[in-house]
C-alpha cells in the first residue's frame, strides 16, 4: 500500500482501451498527488491505435468473465453520467439479438442517385406493408427492429434489453480516457517498450524507443502495468497471449436505423463463384447514422511489431459488407466509410484476461481481454488502481485472474 509520503513512478504500458482507463483511475484516485507522484502512460504509436479504435463497443451484463461484468458494466454507466458520455463517446443503451436469416437481396446496381432514391422510397413503403410487418411478427422480431428484410428471417432470440446492453464508440471512448487523464497530471510518451528493467526481483525501469526516432531512453519506475494487449507477449515474453486478427466494417446506412447489436447467422445462396454457406457477421447500430459489422477472426497473418502495421485483407472486408447487405437494404444502399483491421489478445491457455500483480515485485498485468475488453477495461482499471494506492483489489473478487496462475 502507498503510505502518504511515498512518491511513485507508475509506467503504465499501453494505451489502448485498458491503459487510457488505467492511467484515469490511477489519476483519479484520492491518494493521487500530482505534485509527489508520477505516472507515464507510454504508447508506441497512438492512443486507441489497434483494437481498442476498431471494435464494436458492445456492453453487456452476460458477458465473460462474471467476476468483473457487473463492476465495469456499472462504472461505464457512471462515466458516461460524469462525462456525458452519450454526447462525447456514443454511450447508449441497446436491445441485442440473434437474428437467423437468408441471405435474400442482390447488390444495388443502381446508375444514378435519382435511381436510389427511388428504391428508397419503396423501402419505406415496403416496410409499412402488412406482409411485411407479419413476418416480422411471426419470427418474433420487434417492431423497432425494422431494418431486416422480413422475407429472409427465420428467427429472432432476445439476448439484452436495454437494462443489461448497452455500447460506446471504442475509439472516442478510449481517447477521452487518456485525455481526461492527462487533465488530471498524467504524462503521454510516444514510444515502444523494450524492455521492463529489473533489480532484485522488483522492476526498477522501462526501456523504450522514442516513436520519432533517436537513441533508447529510461524511464524510471518502481510500479509497471503491463497493457499492451496482443503485443503483452512483445514486451514480457512469459505473458502467454497470443493474437488473432479480426476484419470489421462501418456503414452510414441509407436512413437512420435503431438501435440494435445483432448476432447473425446468414445462409447466403449459391452465387456464380461460390458455394452456399452460412456466415455469422456481428451488426452493431451506433448513433449518428453508423452501423458496425465484424466477421470471423483469422490467425493468417502473424502479428506486426505495432498496431500501424496491421495488414487488412480488402476481400474479408467486402465478404463482410456482402454478408450484412444480404439481409439489409438500408445497408447495402448506404455508403461504405471504412475498411479496417486489428488483433485481440488471448490468453493462450484458455481463461483469463490476467489482471493483478505477478511475481516480479512492482510488476502488474491487465491483458488478455478478447473481444470482451471493452466491456471490462473500466473494471480492470479500477481494480489495478486499487491494487497500486490501497495495496488490494477492493471492488471485486479477480482470484480467478491472478496473473500468477497463468505464468
Amino acid at each position: 500500500m502507498a503510505t502518504e509520503h511515498q512518491k511513485r513512478n507508475i509506467v503504465i504500458i499501453g494505451g489502448g482501451i485498458i491503459g487510457s482507463t488505467t492511467a484515469y483511475f490511477l489519476s483519479h484516485h484520492p491518494s493521487f498527488n500530482k505534485e509527489r507522484n508520477s505516472i507515464t502512460l507510454l504508447e508506441a504509436t497512438k492512443i486507441a491505435g489497434g483494437a481498442s479504435g476498431k471494435a464494436g463497443g458492445l456492453l453487456a451484463l452476460w458477458a465473460y468473465p462474471s467476476c468483473i461484468v457487473p463492476l465495469s458494466y456499472k462504472l461505464h454507466q457512471e462515466l458516461a453520467e460524469k462525462y456525458g458520455g452519450a454526447d462525447r463517446w456514443g454511450y447508449r443503451a441497446v436491445h441485442c439479438g440473434q437474428i437467423d436469416m437468408y441471405g435474400i437481396l442482390h447488390k444495388n446496381k443502381a446508375p444514378s442517385s435519382i435511381d436510389n432514391k427511388d428504391k428508397l422510397d419503396s423501402v419505406s413503403l415496403q416496410k409499412r406493408s402488412e406482409k411485411a410487418l407479419g413476418l416480422l411478427r411471426a419470427a418474433g422480431v420487434p417492431k423497432e427492429l425494422d431494418w431486416v428484410a422480413a422475407e429472409g428471417i427465420r428467427a429472432y432470440d432476445e439476448m439484452g434489453t436495454p437494462s443489461t446492453t448497452a455500447q460506446v464508440h471504442p475509439y472516442q471512448f478510449t481517447t477521452s480516457m487518456a485525455s481526461l487523464a492527462e487533465d488530471q497530471g498524467v504524462k503521454i510518451i510516444y514510444g515502444s517498450a523494450t524492455n521492463i528493467d529489473q533489480d532484485a526481483g522488483a522492476v526498477k525501469s522501462v526501456t523504450y524507443k522514442p516513436k520519432n526516432g533517436g537513441e533508447e531512453k529510461t524511464l524510471d519506475a518502481d510500479t509497471v502495468i503491463l497493457t499492451a494487449g496482443p503485443w503483452t507477449k512483445t514486451v514480457w515474453p512469459a505473458a502467454p497471449i497470443s493474437a488473432m486478427r479480426a476484419h470489421s466494417v462501418t456503414i452510414r446506412p441509407s436512413c437512420p436505423v435503431s438501435a440494435y447489436c445483432l448476432f447473425t447467422s446468414i445462409d447466403l445462396p449459391r452465387g456464380n463463384s461460390r458455394k452456399s454457406k452460412t456466415v455469422t457477421p456481428e451488426i452493431y447500430a451506433r448513433p449518428n447514422n453508423e452501423v458496425y459489422a465484424c466477421g470471423e477472426g483469422d490467425t493468417i497473418i502473424p502479428l506486426p511489431t505495432s498496431s500501424d502495421l496491421v495488414e487488412v485483407d480488402e476481400s474479408r472486408c467486402q465478404d463482410i459488407v456482402d454478408e450484412v447487405t444480404s439481409i439489409s437494404e438500408e445497408l447495402r444502399d448506404g455508403e461504405v466509410t471504412a475498411k479496417q483491421a486489428c488483433y485481440l489478445p488471448n490468453v493462450s491457455r484458455g481463461g483469463g484476461p490476467m489482471i493483478g500483480a505477478t511475481k516480479v515485485r512492482g510488476l502488474l498485468m491487465g491483458a488478455g481481454h478478447t473481444c470482451w475488453g471493452i466491456q471490462n477495461a473500466p473494471g480492470t482499471a479500477k481494480c489495478l488502481a486499487e491494487l497500486v494506492w490501497d495495496g488490494k483489489v477492493k471492488s471485486a473478487n479477480l482470484s480467478s485472474l491472478d496473473p500468477k496462475k497463468f505464468m
